[in-house]
Parts: C-alpha cells; sequence; structure tokens
C-alpha cells in the first residue's frame, strides 16, 4: 500500500556532501592549519576525516553548551520521525500514522509532566552545570505565564505547540480584535460587535452600557471562574472522561502511562517538598553563619577584621549540594526515560507502581497492534506471586530477560565455544 513513499528514498541522494550540506558545513572554506590542507579537497579521505572533525566539535559543543529544552524536543521529534518511516516499512502509511499518534499523545503527557517538573526544580537547575540553560529555559516559562495571568502584553510571543489551551485562547482573542491601521485603534469584529456597528444612534445609546459591560465585566469574570477550575480540574477530569467513559476507545498505552503519571504525582510531591526543605536550609541556616569574622590585634592598638569560614557548616553545605543535585538529576532521568518509552509506544517496569497501574486498567491486549510494545511481567503475574523477593528487570522494552537480539547470539557463541574446549578435555 503506498509504495510511492518508499520510492521517496531511493530518489534522494545521499552520500556525504548532502549530509555536510545538511549540518551546514562547508569543507571548501573551513580554514585548515594542518597538514591535510596541502591534499586536495576532493580527496574521499580528506572529505571523511573533515566529517568527522566535525561532528565530534559539534557534539562536543553541544555537551560543552549543556542541556536545553530544545534539545530534548529535537530528539524527540527525530525519534517520532525514525519510528514513523520504520511503521511504514512493517505496515502501510495508515497504520504507521495511527500508531505514531498513539505514541505521540503519550509523550505528550510525560513531556508536560516535564515542563511542571523542571519549572519546580528551575532554581536548583541553575547550580547545576550542565543543566543551567534548562533550569533558564524553566524560569523563562515561569515568567511568561505569570505575566499572561497579570497582563495580556505580549500574549501570543512565547505560545508553543505543548499549550494547546494558551494556543487557542490567544487565536480567539487576537481573531475577533481589528486593529485600525490610521489610528491605532482596537475594535472588535465578532457577530455580536458587528451588528451593534451597524444600530442607529439612538439604539446604540440603548445598548452600549450592557454591551460594555458584558465584553469589560461578565466574560472577563467567566473566563477567571472558568480557567481556575480547569485549572485545579483539568487533569483529572480529561482523565475521567478520556481513559474511563471512553476507554472503549482510548488505545491502551495512552490509558497505562496516564495512568502511571497519576499515580507517581502522589509520591514525587514528597520528593519535591524534601528538596525545597534542603534549599531553604541552605539559604536560611547554613549560608548566613557559614562566613563569621574573625578580630585579630595588630600592632598597637589596632585591629584587623578577618573572614572566616566554618568548615563543619562548609562540609553540611557541599554535602547538601551533592544530595540536590542527586535526587534532581534521578528524577528528570526517571522523566526522560518514561518519555522515551512513550514516544516509543513501549512500557517498563517498576515495582510497585506498575502493579497499582493494572489495576486500574488490566492487562495489554495482546492481539491489537495499537497496544505498544511487551509487557513481560504480564505474563510472569503467576510466577511473581510466588517469588520471595520481587523482580526488577524485565529486559529491554519489557520484553522478558530471556534471549534477546543483542544479547542472545553473544551468550550463544560463548556457550558453544565453552563447550568445545571442556569437550577436549573429556577425550
Amino acid at each position: 500500500m503506498l509504495y510511492s513513499l518508499r520510492l521517496l528514498f531511493f530518489l534522494i541522494n545521499i552520500d556525504q556532501t548532502t549530509i555536510l550540506d545538511w549540518f551546514d558545513n562547508n569543507l571548501k572554506t573551513k580554514p585548515t592549519v594542518d597538514a591535510w590542507q596541502t591534499i586536495n579537497i576532493d580527496d574521499p579521505a580528506y572529505k571523511s576525516i573533515e566529517s568527522l572533525k566535525f561532528f565530534i566539535n559539534d557534539a562536543w559543543q553541544g555537551v560543552q553548551d549543556g542541556l536545553k529544552l530544545t534539545d530534548i524536543e529535537n530528539v524527540i521529534f527525530f525519534l517520532v520521525f525514525v519510528r514513523f518511516i520504520i511503521l511504514i516499512f512493517r505496515y502501510n502509511l495508515k497504520t504507521s500514522t495511527y500508531i505514531t499518534c498513539i505514541g505521540i499523545f503519550a509523550g505528550y503527557l510525560w513531556y508536560r509532566h516535564l515542563i511542571d517538573i523542571i519549572t519546580m526544580y528551575s532554581q536548583m537547575l541553575v547550580k547545576i552545570p550542565y543543566l543551567q540553560k534548562l533550569g533558564i529555559s524553566a524560569i523563562e516559562l515561569d515568567s511568561s505565564s505569570e505575566a499572561l495571568v497579570k497582563a495580556d502584553v505580549k500574549l501570543g510571543s512565547d505560545v508553543h505547540w505543548y499549550d494547546p489551551g494558551k494556543l487557542i485562547y490567544y487565536a480567539f482573542t487576537r481573531g475577533i480584535i481589528q486593529t485600525d491601521a490610521d489610528t491605532g485603534l482596537q475594535y472588535y469584529i465578532d457577530p455580536i460587535s458587528m451588528i451593534i456597528s451597524n444600530l442607529n444612534e439612538s439604539d446604540k445609546a440603548r445598548v452600549l452600557p450592557y454591551y460594555y459591560k458584558l465584553y469589560n465585566v461578565i466574560i472577563p469574570r467567566i473566563f477567571e471562574t472558568i480557567s481556575a477550575f480547569w485549572q485545579q480540574l483539568s487533569g483529572v477530569a480529561a482523565y475521567a472522561v478520556i481513559t474511563r467513559i471512553g476507554k472503549r476507545y482510548c488505545p491502551y498505552l495512552i490509558r497505562w502511562h496516564w495512568t502511571f503519571l497519576l499515580i507517581i504525582g502522589f509520591l514525587e510531591q514528597i520528593i519535591i517538598f524534601f528538596l525545597y526543605r534542603v534549599m531553604y536550609f541552605q539559604q536560611a541556616v547554613l549560608e548566613p553563619n557559614m562566613v563569621f569574622g574573625v578580630v585579630t590585634q595588630a600592632a598597637g592598638r589596632r585591629t584587623v577584621t578577618v573572614s572566616a569560614t566554618d568548615p563543619n557548616l562548609l562540609f553540611q553545605f557541599n554535602l547538601l549540594n551533592i544530595i540536590l543535585v542527586f535526587f534532581v538529576v534521578l528524577h528528570l532521568g526517571s522523566i526522560l526515560f518514561g518519555l522515551l518509552h512513550a514516544v516509543w509506544g513501549q512500557y517498563f517496569y517498576f515495582p510497585f507502581l506498575v502493579e497499582n497501574t493494572e489495576l486500574h486498567i488490566g492487562p495489554r491486549p495482546k492481539n491489537s497492534i495499537y497496544s505498544g510494545g511487551q509487557t513481560a511481567w504480564q505474563d510472569e503475574k503467576q510466577a511473581n506471586t510466588q517469588r520471595k523477593f520481587t523482580k526488577l528487570w524485565y529486559g529491554w522494552f519489557g520484553s522478558g530477560t530471556g534471549e534477546n537480539w543483542i544479547f542472545g547470539p553473544f551468550k550463544q557463541f560463548l556457550r558453544s565455544n565453552l563447550n568445545k574446549f571442556v569437550g577436549l578435555f573429556k577425550r
């Protein structure tokens, strides 16, 4: 089905020059001062070495710059595109589109959760060298949200794809307002305003007070009430409607990841507020008392005050810094781990949390190609009840701990050669 799309990849000339042009690197204009400068620029060996140098330099520059929110988005979009192409060759364009959209929605849930977490950790992230720019992005997102609540001055300048509510509100409010190019005055162009503008002066005098009260008082208050209500209950309401009421039409992958996110939200509050208390203890208790003045007497009656640092408090401060960095990196790494699994339509196992998730939504339907990857722990449910200790690892992407395509051939090779080696001594 739709084999013409497959032919598209064979019509594209993918060579070394194309890849270098994609990364905006030009070998002929790149200044060099080493021995390769005397070699012909069209030499394949020269191009290969220069290409490798460019890739290494770009990768190292990215590491030095630190992790940014745009880097995470670029990785997500790249993985989505690669998976979409793989599924086209495995199934067809229609099925690939459905499966990819399911993974995108599940990944969107994790990405929104990631945005919330880095916003909470913004003051801590700026203290971690590799995550400073991620913390700056979180502070900018938080400040833009506060500015949107206080004033509608720059509405629309920071609208992102992952905030559809804000995008719809911006499109609606900007769509019904027309600005006069000559006078700069703004006026509404919605149907009610257009009808009132065509009334005669006597009717306008009677209607305009109610019109302005409606647009300036009633509608803003209704919007504020709905916004406050939606902000508090939007997550639970959307979850109940989509995964409970619409369970028949909601894919299992979305229900699984959404339920898992709601469950870990209760445990995350403990970690987040614990780190808040650690940071408060650093700023309010340790920092004010860590540096103190020591009065020493010089020649005669002259005294000198010298600053000194309490080594005990300094040790506590550094120890708490290590604790902060450890928990923040572990927390963000866990969320990114779940995000990548969701985008690729896969599952993962975590004791206690996964069992509670599947108590709500049930086992994965194995006869559906839209249900995502594998859940080996569900196949071993009976064996798990007889174990004294919980099994923690079920293989990559929940495929099980048996032979897999990565380690299986390697184990088989070692086993066969070991048997041959032992057989030499049995003769």
